[in-house]
């Protein structure tokens, strides 16, 4: 039985409290991001890059396959997780920034959570599944601007607090320290029983780190030499939450070069 302690908070849009000083050491290695398949377990990425406050990876997905995405905080402390698939934030749906004013969940200290859908109420989500992008539930709000992009920013708490709201048990305790088109999307699946409740959480002014996971078909990153040997590269169009030409002025691996 896969039931998790996921915690969910509003943030007040007219609450303005002083940042406090950056604490030594970065979050970014304390929480683990992942991608989780209802039948092949956690997905394979693919690194892009990583440094400082921003992380980048690939994963090769399936057609029709259902997915969760599972947070680990390793650190003793409550974080704010703002989530958004394919540019919308899975909790209202809105068009995401990543911003510290938006509808977030909060994870406690040294717990794991799964987040498994597009939320629909205090008490119901609607399940995530990889689709063409026309099935999308983001092309529901005519929105391509960020398809195929799983973007999670982690928030620091504050001292000072404010309401939100959080999930409430439901069976176990919440885990400590387990013929497509072109491009994919995520889609509005099945509802699934989620109950929240209101807790207490205030985020800092910016994010500790964030983290863009692209999930393509695989036969997609074959083409655009993401996944060696078996494909050609093929440029994507403008994405707002991955830009490919970030990486420009370093020197591409060599398996790249051979297909341009």
């Amino acid at each position: 039985m896969k039931t998790f302690r996921n915690i969910l908070a509003l943030v007040a849009l007219l609450v303005l409290v002083p940042a406090l000083p950056a604490q030594a050491g970065g979050l970014w290695n304390k929480v683990d991001i992942q991608v989780i398949s209802d039948d092949r377990g956690k997905l394979r990425e693919y690194p892009v890059d990583s440094h400082g406050r921003k992380q980048r990876s690939y994963i090769a997905v399936r057609d029709g396959e259902r997915y969760r995405i599972r947070v680990r905080n390793r650190s003793g402390h409550r974080i704010g997780l703002v989530i958004a698939v394919d540019g919308r934030n899975i909790i209202t749906g809105e068009k995401s920034w990543l911003g510290r004013r938006e509808a977030k969940y909060v994870l406690g200290p040294w717990e794991t959570a799964e987040y498994e859908g597009w939320r629909t109420s205090r008490s119901r989500v609607n399940r995530f599944y990889f689709t063409d992008i026309d099935d999308s539930y983001a092309d529901a709000w005519g929105d391509h601007s960020a398809m195929g992009v799983i973007a999670v920013a982690v928030y620091r708490e504050k001292d000072r607090e404010h309401y939100g709201y959080k999930k409430k048990r439901d069976g176990m305790i919440a885990r400590s320290e387990a013929a497509r088109g072109p491009s994919a999307g995520t889609g509005f699946g099945e509802s699934e029983w989620s109950p929240t409740r209101k807790v207490r959480f205030e985020p800092r002014k910016k994010p500790a780190f964030r983290k863009f996971i692209k999930y393509e078909w695989r036969r997609t990153l074959c083409r655009r030499g993401i996944i060696r040997h078996c494909g050609h590269h093929h440029d994507d169009d403008y994405n707002r939450f991955w830009d490919d030409d970030e990486d420009d002025g370093f020197a591409p691996p060599p398996w790249r070069l051979r297909h341009r």
